[in-house]
Formats: C-alpha cells, sequence, structure tokens
C-alpha cells in the first residue's frame, strides 16, 4: 500500500473514531428535532391545568401584560417570551406553556420537565456559545474530510468514485437542492 494512501486511509478512520459520538448524537437529535412540531421530544408533560380568564384585546397584549397574566394563573417559572398566533395568546416559561384562545378566555397551563439525554442532544442543535460554533465549524470541515477521503479509498475496480461514486455523490447533491427549490 503506498503511503498516500495509507494515510488517507489513517485520516479517515482517525475522524471516524473521533467523531463518532458525535455524528450519532447530531443525527439521532437531528431526527428528533425534524418531528418536534407534531411530538415534543425535548420534554413531556407533568400537569395540564384548565383555566378560564378574561382578555383585552389583542393590541393591548404587552409583555408585562402578559408576564402578570403568569404571575395571576400561579405560573412560577422564569418567563420566555409571548405571541398571538391563529387567536391564540401563548406564553412561555422555561418549564410551563400557557395556551388561551383569544376569544373564550379558555386555555391551559401545561407544567413539563425535560427529557434526560434526549433535551441535552438537542441542545447541541440549538447552542450559539461561541465555543460550540468554533467545535461545531470544525466538526463541519472534519465531516467534509471524512467523506472526501471516504471517496479516496477505493483505488481500482467497478466501485470506484471514478467508475461510479460521483453518480452517487451527484444525486446526493441534487437530491436537497431540488427540495430547496420545491420549498422556495
Amino acid at each position: 500500500m503506498k503511503k498516500r494512501d495509507k494515510n488517507i486511509r489513517t485520516i479517515h478512520r482517525d475522524f471516524g473514531y473521533f467523531y463518532l459520538g458525535l455524528i450519532i448524537s447530531f443525527a439521532f437529535s437531528g431526527v428528533l428535532m425534524n418531528h418536534r412540531d407534531i411530538w415534543h421530544p425535548e420534554k413531556y408533560t407533568v400537569e395540564t391545568k384548565a383555566v378560564t380568564v378574561k382578555l383585552p384585546s389583542e393590541d393591548k397584549i404587552s409583555e408585562k401584560f402578559a408576564e402578570n397574566l403568569g404571575k395571576e394563573l400561579g405560573v412560577e417559572d422564569k418567563f420566555r417570551r409571548h405571541n398571538i398566533k391563529k387567536g391564540q395568546l401563548k406564553l412561555s416559561y422555561e418549564n410551563t406553556d400557557v395556551e388561551i384562545e383569544m376569544e373564550s378566555g379558555k386555555g391551559e397551563i401545561i407544567s413539563f420537565k425535560k427529557t434526560p439525554l434526549i433535551s441535552h442532544a438537542m441542545k447541541l442543535h440549538k447552542n450559539t456559545s461561541n465555543w460550540w460554533i468554533y467545535y461545531s465549524d470544525i466538526f463541519g470541515l472534519s465531516l467534509i474530510t471524512i467523506a472526501v477521503t471516504g471517496a479516496m479509498m477505493i483505488k481500482a475496480g467497478k466501485n470506484t468514485f471514478r467508475q461510479r461514486g460521483w453518480k452517487l455523490a451527484l444525486a446526493g447533491i441534487l437530491f436537497p437542492i431540488f427540495f430547496l427549490l420545491l420549498l422556495a
């Protein structure tokens, strides 16, 4: 085996070993994040309580009003934000959500807990701290290195990159481009 071929295999193998855990956790949490609108894998409900309140018109619901409403409802949690969508007021807290229909004033308080391991793995996708962004950049470049060295490893036969691999790589590139164009 040529020294160049051995170096390519070594780089591919060592990067693959080093990033194995991160690849699996990113892939796993990525699948979960793809379905977070249907199922909330990051948290699970521990209590739901029905409420009825009298709400002012939408233009009078400020951040301060939302915060005070939560206190009146007995929510003792760190307030994050509020929004009104599709006729529903939503108050978001660290471990509680409050959802109230604007017209009827009926709603519920949902208390939840973070799902162990899953919520932590999903946090990797959302983390914006500087050190994690740089580590993620290095990880992304390493994935490119793993892909390129993997494509270069087979040197002879019908399964080389030159004979067959480029077609699959092209299909792999065109597939997400097609969906991006569909979504545009």
